[in-house]
């Protein structure tokens, strides 16, 4: 049965488990850390920095070419079929879009980074869209569109996601602590 090559990353720590079905395009770019998983049907086209203590759910997939970014600190989760979108057309009819489309004639590309400080995390189906930034401890409820930036220990819903609550750090910041953190 055959695995994911790791040897293809350009750095990985202890205890990853990256599924056989997931597809890093890009995996020279890629910096994991310890204690990784990351499920069937993952699709990157972009770099990845990824810190400790996380888990990519099934189906999840991450596009915005070699120039794109998902960075992910420590402690987060990213919900099944999520959708995280580091570079894309800009759709204002700026240019043409499609495959081979030589420069001169494309449409305006937005490529910015996605960032998960520690302890933010996404639930199922969850589009975010470039340059967002999910705060510290912040979460994101299924099925909802991030536009912009996140509160820090803030739980946001809906399209487009909005804040709807308070998330308690205490446990988190005392367990992270007790882990080395």
């Amino acid at each position: 049965m055959e695995s994911f090559d790791y040897k293809s990353l350009k750095v990985y720590g202890e205890d990853v488990y990256i599924s056989k079905f997931a597809e890093i395009r890009r995996p020279q770019f890629a910096e994991l850390g310890k204690h990784i998983a990351i499920d069937s049907g993952f699709y990157c086209t972009t770099q990845l920095q990824i810190g400790d203590y996380i888990h990519i759910s099934p189906q999840v997939t991450v596009i915005g070419g070699a120039n794109g970014l998902l960075k992910l600190n420590h402690f987060n989760t990213i919900g099944a079929g999520s959708r995280l979108i580091c570079g894309s057309d800009s759709f204002m009819g700026h240019g043409l879009m499609g495959y081979g489309i030589p420069e001169a004639y494309m449409d305006e590309i937005l490529i910015a980074p996605i960032e998960f400080k520690n302890f933010a995390s996404i639930a199922t189906q969850v589009v975010v869209l470039p340059g967002v930034t999910l705060a510290e401890g912040s979460v994101v409820g299924a099925c909802s569109l991030v536009t912009k930036d996140t509160e820090p220990w803030t739980i946001y819903a809906g399209i487009p996601a909005k804040p709807i609550k308070l998330r308690p750090s205490d446990k988190m910041l005392d367990y992270a602590k007790q882990l080395g953190y």
